[in-house]
C-alpha cells in the first residue's frame, strides 16, 4: 500500500538585522567617528553610535519560523547580547 507524504512548502524570506551597542555601553568606534567628522568641519553632530546591519536569506515554512531562526542566529552568534542589542525584520522574497 502506498502512503503519500506531503512535503512542507518552503518559502524564502529576507531577514534584516540591526545590531547596536547597548545605550549604557561606551562606543569607542562611534567616538572616533564623531572626532573624524568634527575634524572635517561637521560641527553640528553631537553623538555617533556605530553598529552593523546583516541581511540573511532564510528558508522556512512560514513567517514565524523565519523570525524564530533570525532571533536564534542573533542570540547564538550574530550579536554579543552582553554589550549589544538587536532588532530584526523578516519579509518574504
Amino acid at each position: 500500500m502506498f502512503i503519500s507524504q506531503k512535503k512542507a512548502v518552503v518559502v524564502k524570506f529576507k531577514a534584516t538585522i540591526e545590531i547596536m551597542p547597548r545605550q549604557e555601553i561606551l562606543d569607542p568606534q562611534g567616538k572616533a567617528t564623531l572626532l573624524g567628522l568634527k575634524n572635517l568641519g561637521f560641527d553640528h553632530f553631537d553623538r555617533v553610535r556605530v553598529g552593523k546591519r546583516i541581511e540573511l536569506e532564510i528558508e522556512a515554512e512560514n513567517q514565524q519560523g523565519a523570525e524564530a531562526s533570525a532571533e536564534e542566529a542573533c542570540k547564538k552568534l550574530l550579536a554579543n547580547t552582553v554589550i549589544e542589542q538587536f532588532e530584526w525584520a523578516v519579509k518574504p522574497i
